[in-house]
């Protein structure tokens, strides 16, 4: 079940005129025009967090600890 709240929102006279040309051009309402612009606006967003969270991830496969690699720390220990 999908829930559904109103929203007013406020546009000035440039964004209403933005708003219409886009209605035009898309062939839809002006509702689906903001939700599919929120929409958009919404993955390219996820989009960067999960780039943030790649790279952020991406060092942890070189094999260092800080300053120590996996042969220092092979060398060091004891056998």
């Amino acid at each position: 079940m999908v829930m559904m709240t109103r929203k007013k929102i406020i546009f000035n006279e440039e964004k209403v005129q933005y708003l219409k040309e886009i209605e035009e051009r898309e062939s839809t309402t002006q509702t689906q025009a903001v939700k599919e612009l929120i929409e958009e606006k919404y993955d390219e967003i996820s989009m960067e967090e999960k780039l943030e969270a790649f790279y952020a991830f991406a060092g942890s496969g070189t094999g260092l600890y800080g300053n120590l690699t996996i042969q220092k720390i092979k060398a060091n220990k004891d056998v």
